[in-house]
């Protein structure tokens, strides 16, 4: 593996992860000669790794608690029994009221900085209107709103109410915002009336309209008159309220519920693979620690740093960047396309806000490097420190286009995880080098490891991943998920008592990093977005010409994608450019562009198991030409003879 960058000596003596192995040092009498050994510490010694997690960090709780893990039984686990605590709480503790906490801008021009005393003077008069509209512990506030600072806000009033959070973002049809926030009944929608994106303006008045009429459980709704000032004209005044109206009220100071360390903090959706998404509820304890973990020992974000990620509210990406306030960083918000109106747009913006750690994703970097953007030639980036990409498996010749044009002495710190538990399973250290394709490490406190056929670790072979192990941030269940039924199906089904995540990796056994190779279930992820199969087939079959069909994914070499919809169509039609038109225009009305086929192609028939399954992960297995015997089982199949127009497919690939 060919390195390509190492810190210096001073970097890594000022990490926090190095502060960290010293305070353990000092206080638990641990010496550590590797990062290896500490991780491998971490894992073996779950319990006591996460309570020095708890003490090194000066976590605030309400009320003692009198266990750390109640049980090592995946996913009947309870951390921290008895303690009370609140997590927009410990983001307040890192206020310094004249500093500015979050940077704002959006690809129009509008640019803010919000001070951490105009922070909480605006989360307390949010949090004061939403508790006069009946909000209290428990209940649900969601949100469809771009990555503005209305959205931080909302949250944290939400939080501090001990009142449970959920977002999406304005670029989501109908149906996609539906089909989440109504399995969880929310009281309160905080919407927007449009936003721009490419230099174009979206007016989503109507979708606002119509997913409240779907949402019978809504007592209020929040706007927020973005893309018009007066927008507000044009809804009704008894149910719609003004968010500047709210923000601007003169309230008493904040005040935070102490709420169980395993009480939600929010709920996330799953891309939908298998019907509806699912509603992944995590703990505001869980999270809490998770966050302070990864965002100082493995990010190692300072206080006074400006951290930046370019995400949506629909993306777990944006919860995991409020966490950066744990640690008295300011977060860098940024609205709008990355590549309007020019496609260095980000690297001058983050020139412009002088950003400490630039956030994005895989497909970002890989899109940068196929148009040859060279951004320290137009740049000065002096202030990056480092590159954190996660969404998908970041290529080699990505890495090397970093180090080549981009800043050749940044930390890249490429990583994986997931919605499922709101972090990284996989990611950066600031104290070993960077090698070209290769993550870092597995993250303290995540027994991971790659299994192989038998259910055997193994290392330099491809291998599914599995964490063996609990985690504080995994779900602590799924909203209207009786028994955990669905939860353990998503996880526990193929490895009892493991976590089998759906993730094809090898671990190097020099370097102890690792490489991602693809998502090894059926779960679609398009340009750093998962995306549910069950989201393609509802569009799709409202097109009467389409009988069935089956959509797939392939990641391939260089940071490319190739994602196909195989259509079977109803006998008398063909497919013309103008039905594939119409599938695409369907995809876009109801989801988004990212849900639109790179290619439409007919087949005779859809393969599905005996049971009644379509088998999309083996197909995938055979489109990627992995061995037949091992990719599908002829004989569990209602009709194997569609495989035959697969396996012939595949060797035009």
């Amino acid at each position: 593996m060919k390195k390509l960058w190492e810190g210096s000596d001073i970097f890594k003596s000022e990490s926090n992860l190095n502060k960290y192995c010293n305070w353990l040092e000092k206080n638990y009498n641990l010496k550590f000669n590797s990062y290896n050994e500490l991780w491998q510490w971490s894992t073996d010694h779950i319990e006591e790794f996460w309570e020095s997690i708890w003490h090194y960090f000066k976590v605030k709780s309400h009320s003692p608690y009198t266990k750390v893990l109640s049980s090592y039984n995946m996913p009947k686990c309870e951390w921290f029994k008895g303690a009370t605590l609140n997590y927009a709480e410990h983001i307040f503790r890192a206020s310094k009221p004249n500093t500015t906490a979050i940077y704002f801008s959006n690809e129009s021009g509008v640019h803010q900085n919000i001070t951490w005393q105009e922070l909480e003077r605006k989360v307390a008069a949010m949090a004061s209107c939403l508790k006069s509209l009946g909000v209290s512990k428990g209940d649900r506030v969601v949100a469809f709103l771009p990555n503005v600072p209305e959205a931080t806000i909302g949250f944290l009033a939400t939080n501090a109410l001990g009142a449970i959070w959920s977002s999406t973002s304005p670029d989501f049809g109908t149906e996609s915002v539906v089909n989440r926030f109504a399995q969880i009944k929310p009281k309160v929608l905080i919407a927007v009336d449009g936003y721009s994106y490419n230099g174009k303006s979206y007016d989503k008045s109507p979708i606002v309209k119509a997913i409240v009429s779907e949402l019978p459980t809504l007592k209020k709704v929040i706007l927020l008159p973005y893309l018009d000032k007066t927008a507000l004209d044009n809804f009704s005044k008894a149910l719609y309220i003004d968010i500047n109206t709210v923000l601007e009220s003169h309230v008493s100071p904040l005040q935070f519920e102490p709420v169980d360390f395993n009480h939600p903090i929010w709920v996330l959706y799953s891309s939908g693979t298998t019907g509806l998404p699912k509603a992944i509820v995590h703990s505001h304890g869980g999270i809490l620690l998770e966050h302070l973990k990864y965002m100082a020992l493995h990010n190692d974000v300072h206080d006074g740093e400006r951290y930046f990620w370019f995400t949506t509210t629909g993306w777990m990406m944006w919860n995991f960047l409020q966490s950066a306030l744990l640690v008295g960083a300011s977060i860098v918000l940024y609205d709008g396309s990355p590549t309007y109106p020019k496609f260095d747009a980000l690297w001058e913006f983050s020139e412009t806000l002088k950003v400490n750690h630039f956030g994005t994703s895989a497909p970002y970097l890989v899109a940068n490097m196929k148009k040859n953007i060279n951004p320290q030639t137009n740049h000065n980036l002096s202030t990056i420190r480092s590159i954190s990409s996660t969404g998908a498996p970041l290529p080699s010749e990505a890495f090397d286009y970093v180090y080549n044009t981009v800043k050749s002495d940044v930390w890249l710190a490429s990583m994986a995880g997931g919605t499922d538990v709101c972090t990284a399973f996989v990611g950066g250290i600031p104290t070993y080098a960077v090698y070209s394709g290769e993550i870092q490490c597995r993250a303290l406190g995540v027994s991971l490891h790659a299994l192989d056929h038998k259910g055997e670790p193994i290392t330099d072979a491809l291998g599914e991943m599995v964490i063996d192990k609990p985690m504080p941030s995994m779900p602590i269940y799924f909203w209207n998920d009786e028994d955990d039924a669905r939860y353990k199906a998503s996880y526990f089904e193929d490895y009892p008592g493991k976590w089998r995540h759906g993730d094809f990796i090898k671990i190097n056994s020099k370097t102890n990093g690792l490489v991602i190779y693809g998502r090894s279930d059926a779960t679609l992820n398009r340009h750093g977005i998962r995306i549910g199969t069950s989201e393609i087939y509802s569009a799709v079959h409202k097109i009467n010409a389409v009988e069935d069909a089956l959509i797939i994914n392939i990641e391939l070499d260089k940071g490319k994608h190739y994602m196909p919809l195989f259509v079977k169509l109803k006998p008398g039609f063909e497919l013309n450019e103008t039905l594939k038109s119409q599938i695409n225009q369907q995809l876009k009305t109801d989801y988004s562009p990212r849900h639109v086929p790179d290619e439409i192609i007919e087949v005779h028939d859809i393969p599905y198991t005996i049971s009644g399954k379509k088998m999309e992960a083996p197909i995938k297995k055979i489109l990627m030409k992995m061995p037949l015997e091992t990719s599908i089982n002829l004989d569990a199949m209602r009709n194997p003879e569609s495989v035959d127009f697969f396996i012939a497919f595949a060797k035009q690939i």
